[in-house]
């Protein structure tokens, strides 16, 4: 018989009385994370429900590739804890291409599509750019304004992922908070690093796991990365971040969103919960 997953949930942290930090990972299929992460006898199907009862959050790649089914929404639905929010990645159709105010009838598929399943565990949108993608304003917010605020009621979340150095500037964060939208933190990374608060969220993608540290990261970095959060969540940001533009006037709680996302991939379940267990 397969072990059952852990009794304990992991509980969404709470930072400022009145907002959410969630953590997690990217995806729950990989291999390498049968026997460390996973139980060796853990059934794959049981997969997870395991991983979200040790963590609070996933972000859901498989969306970047191509359309997921209803059912599957519900399944994942089904299958996790009440308060446990998954983000997606949008599909890279909408933002792979050279007319980005061509996007919309990709994005309307892409929502018709069964995301809503998800229901109150539908998290933020991860519309992730190329390296290639340089920023121009006037496409960039031709854009935006194709992203839905909410549909049939439900409110939703967009955050940017950008990859070119180009968007390291006032105006790109300016746009961003014009139309409420995350700029996703990329952090440990080559990427650009751009940690200006531009909406009533934090999304951060932190990428710097290694096969060095048993929890991927040292306890020096687990205990920035648990502070950062914290200071992100209380609405002020980290001094040791990069931003491009003035800081809101007033600071306000806000909800984070924050992933172990590629580095060593084996080890990102033990950052995430190492994290978790922090806060």
């Amino acid at each position: 018989m397969p072990k059952e997953p852990a009794a304990k949930t992991a509980k969404t942290t709470k930072a400022a009385g009145t907002t959410n930090i969630h953590i997690g990972i990217g995806g729950w299929t990989y291999a390498p994370w049968r026997g460390t992460f996973y139980p060796s006898d853990l059934t794959q199907s049981r997969e997870l429900e395991y991983a979200s009862r040790n963590l609070t959050s996933i972000e859901i790649n498989g969306t970047f590739y191509g359309l997921q089914k209803p059912a599957s929404y519900e399944k994942w639905y089904q299958e996790t804890p009440d308060d446990f929010v998954f983000s997606l990645k949008a599909p890279r159709y909408a933002t792979n291409r050279k007319v980005l105010a061509d996007a919309g009838e990709t994005i309307e598929r892409f929502f018709g599509s069964g995301v809503l399943l998800l229901k109150q565990k539908l998290g933020p949108i991860n519309w992730q750019f190329a390296p290639t993608k340089k920023f121009d304003s006037e496409e960039f917010e031709a854009f935006l304004k194709l992203l839905p605020a909410s549909i049939e009621g439900q409110k939703l979340r967009h955050a940017i992922e950008v990859r070119n150095d180009t968007f390291k500037t006032p105006e790109f964060v300016a746009l961003a908070r014009k139309y409420k939208v995350a700029v996703v933190l990329a952090g440990d990374s080559d990427y650009p690093q751009i940690a200006d608060i531009t909406a009533p969220f934090v999304y951060a993608r932190i990428m710097g796991t290694t096969d060095k540290q048993a929890k991927g990261y040292s306890t020096k970095a687990l205990d920035a990365w648990a502070e950062r959060a914290r200071q992100l969540a209380a609405g002020t940001t980290p001094s040791d971040l990069e931003t491009f533009a003035q800081a809101p006037a007033k600071a306000a709680a806000r909800d984070v969103y924050l992933y172990v996302i590629s580095g060593f991939k084996e080890r990102n379940p033990a950052a995430a919960m190492a994290l978790i267990k922090r806060l």
